[in-house]
């Protein structure tokens, strides 16, 4: 297997298309969710369909329908509350190419700075799965159960740590 690399994932970013982008940017704040708002996860499902469909009319709707329903910020989401507010209104490449640069990077901060000590184990396992989830929706409406399911591997994973860390606090 070969080791994921930021490089190779922008590099995945600046060949996707526009739906490709919008599951990319998707799933990384579907990801980072249990941050702001744990029981969440409901809330994007609607945007996760207009990508599947590549709706750009019910793209903008659900986006601004999840930016009102979820919360305005919990401690320490500040990260995935601007994901979410960054999210464009159009269904155009270069606005989803920016926000999907936004989210993978905003992202990786967040899990490098739950590892213990800077970027380790949650940084490259979220590393993996944004490259995983591009690759998956390069294939178009049958990849993105695959990058949905990725999203909810990961979002799992972090509601874990975050509960673990609770827990010894």
């Amino acid at each position: 297997m070969t080791s994921v690399t930021s490089t190779s994932l922008q590099e995945l970013i600046d060949r996707a298309d526009a739906r490709a982008l919008a599951a990319a940017g998707l799933a990384c704040l579907d990801r980072c969710l249990p941050l702001l708002a744990p029981d969440g996860a409901d809330v994007l499902r609607p945007v996760w369909a207009a990508v599947a469909r590549g709706d750009g009319g019910a793209w903008g709707e659900a986006v601004a329908k999840a930016q009102v329903e979820l919360p305005g910020e919990a401690r320490g989401a500040g990260p995935v509350r601007a994901m979410l507010d960054a999210a464009p209104a159009d269904w155009a490449g270069e606005p989803l190419r920016a926000w999907a640069r936004q989210c993978s990077e905003a992202a990786l901060t967040v899990h490098a700075g739950l590892d213990a000590h800077g970027p380790g184990p949650l940084h490259a396992g979220e590393l993996r799965r944004q490259q995983a989830v591009l690759e998956a929706a390069a294939h178009g409406p049958t990849g993105l159960r695959r990058a949905r399911d990725l999203s909810t591997e990961g979002g799992r994973v972090l509601r874990a740590v975050v509960s673990r860390r609770a827990r010894t606090a």
